[in-house]
């Protein structure tokens, strides 16, 4: 079971989103930054998905200081394809942040590469 914490402005959004998704295999749950970096470094979850106003800075501020920015990355207020998610996630990526504005778009993106990758 690949479990995913979402946190941020948008986290019960993402998790709605995501949940509705069906994906075989994924287990979403709201979340905290504190809560998610600790549930990531002690094996607990597998990725975390953040959002804010920006995308940029409060969505993964905290997991970039207390996980390491290699391990972290934000899309802003892009809209990635699953191509790019499953290059990250191949690169070791395990946290993702992106815009409150973008969940709809960005979300199943991201989930499904996720599921994808196992």
């Amino acid at each position: 079971m690949t479990k995913i914490l979402t946190g941020g402005l948008g986290k019960s959004e993402v998790a709605g989103i995501v949940s509705d998704l069906g994906l075989d295999g994924v287990e979403i749950t709201l979340s905290n930054d504190m809560e998610g970096a600790t549930k990531l470094r002690t094996g607990q979850a597998d990725y975390y998905l953040g959002t804010c106003h920006t995308g940029a800075g409060a969505s993964l501020g905290l997991l970039v200081g207390l996980m390491g920015k290699p391990l972290c990355h934000t899309f802003g207020r892009s809209v990635p394809t699953e191509d790019e998610v499953t290059a990250l996630l191949a690169d070791g990526k395990k946290v993702f942040g992106f815009a409150t504005d973008q969940i709809d778009a960005v979300a199943p993106v991201i989930a499904r590469a996720i599921a994808a990758h196992g």
